[in-house]
């Protein structure tokens, strides 16, 4: 689904795995017009796993729905000035580029000559031009070393590249300002950010920077225990296993009056000396008010204790696959707005989600699946560039541009 708060903009982006092209999802899912550039037969992302049956990527098709692709050779200079004339074409919407190539040839100043209100958004590795993934920035920030039984000599290394999620969420925050910016004002913007200056400013908003330098001791891991409060993970008696947070005062209470704790809490207070109403009680006791969770839960199945906490509102959830999770969790079906089934060529049908935003009295309209390779190829360089049949097909014919018959899917790339 999508909404259409960014209607008439039109943004052009040439980029590859995962923030650049999630920010541009995300400003399509918003409404913008998201023109994505490949190579003719695809950029180094678009076979990358996992591949549906057919031999597609449900990676590239995922990060990409909504989206219009057009197919350029850019490694020949009539590609590089088709793409350049497509990021700076004449209209109120247009001169936005969402880039992560570090290139000359699509810098901002270079652009900018030809489009002075340009909007431009490049995405880097490292503030220092070095090369940089998600994976090499979170070695970096220390938490490999906190994460599950994680430790400086044995790092955990955990597989959701978040900082590359939040970068593509900041990168499209920008692009919406410096547009909105730009609208009132006629000035252009160039903005640039970098993996490593997110996570870097992460740590320094969540206080782990100042933690480091005020605090004379290293923060170690912690297992499954939430820190600075109280909450971790619990076998049940059928062998699942559940996560339970009691961060706020209403969540410890609803813990304590579902696992029946009221009665024993007071005296254990009183003979320690602390108080469990405070966070940092719970968290320096964690142990044992663990001890005594764990027997309670495992003691009862499942079942028997999803009504019990629910009814006393405890914070609470089962661990699931992600299998699990599409076949048993509600939340993952068509009865969540925010999903509509969709069926990509090579792909299948399947669930997909549209913006997680919801809008009251928005109108939310049926987004369209990631489109086969150069497929709009044609109408974007009739309507962006108003290019005669006659020059696109000489573009065609050497090999400057290619449609969807050049898709590596249909076997028909050479």
């Amino acid at each position: 689904m999508t909404y259409d708060l960014l209607r008439g903009c039109r943004v052009i982006e040439s980029a590859a795995f995962i923030a650049a092209p999630l920010c541009g999802m995300t400003l399509a899912q918003l409404g913008a017009d998201v023109i994505r550039v490949d190579m003719i037969g695809g950029g180094i992302d678009y076979g990358r796993l996992p591949l549906a049956p057919a031999g597609r990527s449900l990676y590239w098709t995922s990060l990409n729905k909504g989206k219009r692709s057009v197919a350029i050779d850019i490694r020949k200079p009539e590609g590089r000035r088709l793409l350049q004339r497509l990021v700076t074409a004449p209209g109120p919407g247009g001169g936005i580029l969402l880039t992560n190539i570090p290139t000359a040839w699509l810098a901002h100043a270079t652009l900018a000559e030809a489009r002075r209100d340009l909007v431009s958004c490049t995405i880097e590795g490292s503030s220092d031009g070095s090369t940089a993934v998600d994976y090499t920035v979170n070695c970096a920030t220390g938490y490999p070393a906190l994460t599950g039984e994680g430790s400086r000599d044995k790092p955990v290394n955990h597989v959701l590249p978040a900082w590359d999620v939040i970068c593509a969420m900041q990168a499209a925050m920008a692009v919406i300002a410096a547009v909105d910016r730009r609208r009132r004002t006629d000035q252009g913007a160039e903005l640039r950010l970098a993996l490593s200056d997110v996570a870097f400013s992460t740590l320094s908003h969540l206080g782990l920077l100042a933690e480091a330098q005020l605090i004379e001791q290293e923060r170690t891991s912690i297992g499954n225990h939430i820190y600075g409060a109280f909450g971790r993970d619990f076998a049940t008696r059928d062998g699942q296993r559940i996560m339970v947070a009691a961060i706020s005062l209403k969540q410890w209470n609803a813990l304590v009056e579902a696992c029946g704790l009221a009665a024993i809490i007071g005296p254990i207070e009183q003979g320690l000396g602390c108080d469990f109403s405070k966070e940092g009680d719970r968290f320096a006791h964690r142990q044992l008010i663990a001890g005594l969770v764990e027997p309670w839960c495992a003691a009862r199945s499942l079942d028997e204790i999803k009504p019990v906490f629910d009814r006393a509102g405890v914070c609470w959830g089962p661990y699931r696959t992600v299998k699990e999770l599409v076949a048993q969790d509600p939340r993952v079906s068509l009865a969540n707005p925010i999903f509509e089934t969709m069926d990509p060529a090579g792909v299948g049908p399947h669930l997909a989600a549209g913006p997680a935003l919801r809008i009251a009295a928005a109108e939310r309209k049926p987004s369209t699946a990631a489109p086969l390779l150069g497929q709009h190829t044609d109408p974007v360089l009739q309507e962006v560039l108003r290019l005669s049949p006659a020059e696109i097909d000489r573009l065609h014919e050497e090999g400057i541009v290619a449609g969807a018959e050049r898709d590596p899917l249909l076997g028909t790339d050479r």
